[in-house]
């Protein structure tokens, strides 16, 4: 492969997972689903749990409780270029959750648009820190697009996540 066709892609891959986070924390996790390819998979190794397909994908960010909000710093994300159609990563994060009034406007994102009059709602509880790290496996589609092929999250700390 190219040199400068490997940047490209690496450069693809990365922006890629980025995008991912930040829909997540901008609570936009219906797009989530859209990043994955049609048979992708998302897999939390611990409680043996995957999702298959990017319908199934959808729902499952879909049912995100509106009242979650979390901010993600992504480091050392390394991607590798395994073919011209294939890469592989692994990222590492800490992410801060907190649970937070219904009511609460944080953040940006349609769910919570920063230009409402009303103060935000302090939260709930105490920030949920989780830290831990993604392996990741993507693809190159026929349109030249990158889409995740394969997710899994790995958790030393933090405990296991019921949703995202």
């Amino acid at each position: 492969m190219d040199p400068i066709e490997q940047l490209l892609a690496e450069r693809a891959c990365r922006r890629l997972l980025l995008d991912l986070v930040r829909s997540l924390d901008l609570d936009e996790p219906a797009s989530v689903a859209e990043l994955f390819t049609e048979d992708g998979t998302w897999t939390w190794p611990e409680g043996d749990r995957r999702i298959t397909g990017r319908a199934a994908l959808r729902a499952h960010f879909d049912s995100r409780p509106a009242d979650r909000h979390t901010r993600s710093l992504m480091s050392s994300v390394h991607v590798e270029v395994v073919s011209p159609d294939t890469a592989t990563a692994t990222s590492y994060f800490t992410t801060f959750r907190v649970e937070h009034d219904r009511t609460a406007a944080v953040g940006a994102g349609p769910r919570n648009d920063p230009r409402r009059s009303e103060p935000p709602a302090p939260p709930a509880t105490e920030p949920d820190i989780r830290i831990g790290h993604y392996e990741d496996t993507l693809r190159r589609t026929p349109d030249g697009t990158w889409l995740l092929a394969a997710r899994t999250l790995f958790l030393p700390r933090g405990g296991p996540a019921p949703l995202l």
